[in-house]
């Protein structure tokens, strides 16, 4: 799931910086602690620009869940509490 999602993330990424001011930096939550089931949603950290407003978070979120097909919890860095135990998905470029 990881290895595709990253896949996933690099080619969607001037798509998510251009359109939604956003940047895509890792995943947490039950799919890094392989607790995951069927309907867990994907949790996401993300970086957003300062220009960025709540509707940027928004549909961001419903662009990941239309293009993911699963349902996506877009937290922003300063709102996460996991943010240790996050898997980074650009340590690779």
């Amino acid at each position: 799931m990881i290895g595709n999602l990253r896949q996933t993330m690099v080619e969607l990424k001037d798509v998510i910086r251009q359109k939604y001011k956003a940047e895509i930096t890792g995943i947490f939550g039950s799919h890094v602690r392989s607790d995951f089931h069927a309907d867990s949603d994907l949790d996401l950290l993300v970086d957003f620009d300062d220009g960025a407003d709540l509707m940027d978070h928004v549909n961001l979120q419903r662009f990941l869940e239309d293009r993911l097909e699963c349902k996506v919890d877009v937290v922003s860095r300063p709102s996460c509490k996991e943010e240790k135990n996050f898997i980074p998905l650009f340590s690779i470029t």
